[in-house]
């Protein structure tokens, strides 16, 4: 089974990507998706969130208060270290028992989408490849801001946290520049990378 690991910036496109690989037939761990499973209403992060940063740390509903954590996460490096030792090992646990379906399932080609992945620095010895999705900063937060949620100071504070576009590109073994593309365009160059790992070279006939 081949491992590829997918990663970008916020807004850059990863879930789009991710999304025609899957088309192609790729099985899809989505790092994001899962994080946000374990501090929704019920999830397995929520009692010691709770636990360690009070009640005001979680919604009406039982989640995790997104918005309240972001602006404690921003001017509190310790609180976030707290966070990451309660959420990162739980969505670590996560992705090892999909990984473990996936060698189950004979699956070709397993992708990784992990926001984190250049930043958490375990991940180069566990895959194959490294794709990143590359894109200028300007349009990682005109992309953010036009599907709303987050201000242009909110996002540029993100985009500070994480690593710079040169630290991820130097860290790739693939890159896609996804500025001014069609998804067909995208479509194509996934293909052709896709094939390398015994995905589909069709991917515009899957995504019908």
């Amino acid at each position: 089974m081949h491992k590829l690991g997918l990663t970008g910036g916020i807004g850059s496109g990863k879930t789009t990507l991710a999304g025609v690989f899957a088309k192609l037939g790729a099985r899809v761990i989505d790092a994001d998706a899962i994080s946000r499973s374990v501090t929704a209403p019920g999830g397995v992060a929520i009692e010691p969130i709770a636990n360690a940063f009070g009640s005001c740390a979680i919604t009406a509903d039982g989640a995790l208060d997104r918005e309240w954590m972001r602006n404690l996460v921003f001017n509190d490096k310790t609180a976030k270290l707290i966070l990451e030792h309660i959420v990162h090992p739980l969505v670590a646990k996560e992705i090892a028992f999909h990984t473990r379906l996936a060698l189950a399932d004979n699956v070709r080609c397993l992708v990784f989408d992990i926001p984190l992945l250049v930043e958490s620095g375990h991940w180069r010895r566990t895959l194959d490849r490294i794709l990143v999705v590359d894109c200028r900063v300007t349009t990682q937060i005109e992309r953010v801001a036009h599907r709303g949620g987050l201000t242009q100071n909110e996002v540029e504070k993100i985009i500070a946290t994480q690593s710079s576009r040169l630290q991820r590109r130097q860290a790739a073994d693939l890159v896609i520049f996804n500025e001014g593309k069609s998804l067909d365009e995208i479509g194509e160059e996934l293909a052709w990378m896709g094939a390398q790992f015994g995905l589909s070279s069709h991917p515009l006939e899957n995504c019908a």
